[in-house]
């Protein structure tokens, strides 16, 4: 499939670039009291965005390579193993003696809405230049490289200039709004990028705003127009909208209760580049995306373990 010069083939592993960790959620069981202990229900899984997009590509059938960092802990000896068993290749991963595996923390409502969270990822900064560099010969056989904003600057800078050197496209999470601004100096570099409403309104230079599908598609034909190919920004129970250089529009979300808000959106861009990589027109391949984030919502946990691409149509059809 040729998208905008690139040659998108599903045949070649996807490189996944970014943050790994332990996952720590608690859902509220009633109204939260400050300053006392809350009963709530509390699950501990594994995450970071780009562990939950890598997992999820492998769990739909695509080769995968997972670049990342975690501690030389058990924490990081599980995260490997379980990465593993989802058919996610994780030869390249370093183990550091220096710090530990990262951590998230996030509290949610009794409505499963976030309400703060928390991350611990120093363990990032040893995805160096000098680690991307070792693993150049990855970039020359990819179909596509995903990054989150996790990533230290100058190790974007190297990605970037890898992905031109062999005409590879970049996937880019912003990651948070603390996060990205890191991506402003590649837009122009950056075939898709997936953020939400405050995260696209700060990349196009806007004044923060109540999230609204008519600004939301405004802000993503503005950063089309600043050389961005494809952009999705979601907007939780409004759905997305979207733009490229072709098309443009607005997908509902699909109403669902939400057991956990984790790793929705990690779905949602996995399952998007799996489809455009399998030859799907765009507003295919972000319905099939909605249908991940949708089943994802559904998961007390970051990534569905029995993801599939039947169960993505079969969430469709509902």
């Amino acid at each position: 499939m040729k998208q905008n010069n690139f040659e998108l083939r599903s045949d070649c592993p996807v490189v996944v670039i970014g943050a790994a960790g332990v996952d720590i959620v608690g859902r509220l069981e009633s109204d939260l009291h400050e300053g006392s202990s809350n009963p709530a229900r509390i699950r501990t899984t594994f995450g970071g965005v780009a562990r939950n997009v890598a997992e999820n590509l492998a769990r739909l059938g695509q080769a995968v390579i997972l670049l990342t960092a975690v501690g030389e802990d058990e924490d990081g000896e599980r995260l490997i193993k379980n990465a593993q068993m989802a058919g996610v290749n994780t030869d390249y991963i370093i183990r550091c003696g220096d710090c530990p595996t990262g951590m998230y923390v996030g509290i949610l409502n009794s409505k499963g809405e976030i309400l703060f969270a928390l991350d611990s990822m120093e363990v990032t900064h040893n995805i160096t230049p000098a680690y991307i560099r070792k693993h150049a010969h990855l970039f020359k056989e990819a179909s596509f490289i995903f990054i989150d904003l996790n990533l230290p600057p100058e190790t974007l800078k190297t990605i970037y200039s890898l992905a031109k050197r062999y005409r590879v496209p970049v996937c880019a999470d912003p990651t948070s709004m603390h996060l990205a601004p890191r991506l402003l100096p590649y837009l122009g570099q950056t075939f898709m990028i997936t953020p939400n409403f405050a995260e696209a309104s700060l990349l196009a230079k806007q004044p923060q705003k109540p999230p609204s599908r008519r600004q939301a598609l405004l802000i993503a034909k503005t950063l089309v127009g600043q050389g961005v190919d494809v952009v999705i920004i979601t907007l939780a129970e409004q759905g997305l909208c979207y733009a490229s250089s072709e098309t443009n529009g607005h997908i509902p979300a699909i109403q669902t209760e939400i057991s956990d808000p984790t790793g929705a959106g990690d779905a949602l861009t996995a399952a998007v580049l799996f489809a455009l990589l399998n030859d799907m027109p765009l507003d295919d391949a972000l319905r099939l995306g909605v249908s991940a984030a949708t089943i994802t919502l559904q998961h007390p946990g970051a990534v569905v373990p029995d993801l599939s691409l039947e169960k993505l149509y079969d969430q469709l059809v509902i």
